[in-house]
């Protein structure tokens, strides 16, 4: 993109941080990661990471974890004519509730709630997942 007076507002190129190799190739696996923006990315801005979810993974993602700042996660079934239909299973964890996802949704996760691990155990159609945290960098606790 040219540059311009706004154009550093505008991500085109993956810029995500360095999780390690280990996380990083185990990623790779089931899922593509498309962006990621956050306060290193663009000076200001808040924290979000965009993928899509090809195949299940043999291993959960992450293990339970807290941030400070609220979150958000959206799971998007591929399905124009049906995009209500995750055309996945993903189970996923809030504190000790497990929750089998079969249905596009968001989740609104307040800051220092607990939530993981995230289990994908079937995709039909590619599923496209983000998540949105408040602060300027994906930090968990």
């Amino acid at each position: 993109m040219s540059e311009s007076r706004y154009s550093r507002y505008i991500v085109t190129d993956l810029q995500s941080p360095d999780f390690g190799t280990d996380y990083t190739d185990n990623y790779k696996k089931f899922a593509k990661r498309i962006l990621w923006i956050d306060d290193k990315v663009v000076p200001g801005s808040f924290q979000m990471n965009c993928s899509w979810y090809l195949k299940p993974n043999d291993f959960h993602s992450s293990n339970s974890h807290a941030h400070d700042e609220d979150e958000i996660l959206g799971f998007i079934g591929s399905d124009p004519d049906n995009p209500y239909d995750l055309g996945a299973e993903i189970e996923f964890w809030i504190e000790d509730e497990k929750f089998m996802l079969t249905r596009s949704c968001m989740i609104f996760l307040p800051g220092g709630m607990v939530h993981c691990p995230l289990v994908i155990h079937r995709v039909d159609r590619p599923v496209f997942h983000y998540s949105v945290i408040t602060g300027g960098a994906y930090t968990v606790k």
